[in-house]
């Protein structure tokens, strides 16, 4: 058994794995799939927060762009923002308060209904969404020149087999990696 190390404290965690149980015929441990996922995902998300920040967005958090994407371009409310992205209004109202804060939104009146406020993008805030969006094709490109076109396209066409489409892009990965 060994210990999974947190290789950025170099302390051991919690969770103990015993190499011997993978799957039969596999030398891979199952457990290794979801963490290189997410390694991935860390990796690519880090990586972009490291360009935004050179570009002009050093405040942003990934937590932001989740939210910004539950605004979306006609606005929201804190309470949908919170809905979508599966939190409560007030952890939602939290992340609207930063993204107020760092210029990325703006409370405007809601013209269907005066007693509601919606949260809109402001310029700055289109601005990092477009940036982002742009990072994210140079990073795909590298993964591309490292692994290979094909590969990419591969493991994307792969995932979207075992990902059943009503969650490939939910917007909710925080109701399970915690409150923004």
């Amino acid at each position: 058994m060994d210990n999974m190390v947190d290789h950025v404290a170099g302390e051991n965690v919690n969770q103990v794995v015993d190499k011997g149980k993978g799957v039969p015929g596999n030398d891979t441990p199952g457990y290794e799939l979801p963490l290189l996922l997410f390694g991935g995902f860390r990796t690519l998300i880090d990586r972009l927060h490291a360009r935004l920040a050179d570009e002009g967005h050093p405040d942003m958090r990934p937590a932001h762009g989740f939210a910004m994407q539950a605004i979306g371009t006609r606005g929201a409310t804190a309470s949908d923002i919170g809905r979508r992205l599966g939190v409560s209004k007030q952890a939602a109202g939290k992340t609207v308060d930063r993204l107020l804060a760092a210029g990325y939104a703006e409370r405007a009146d809601d013209p269907a209904d005066a007693r509601r406020k919606l949260v809109r993008l402001t310029p700055r805030g289109y601005d990092a969404l477009a940036r982002s969006a742009a990072i994210f094709d140079d990073l795909r490109a590298e993964w591309a020149a490292t692994l290979g076109a094909d590969r990419v396209r591969d493991m994307e066409a792969a995932l979207r087999n075992v990902v059943p489409a009503e969650t490939a892009f939910r917007l909710d990965a925080t109701s399970w990696l915690g409150a923004p």
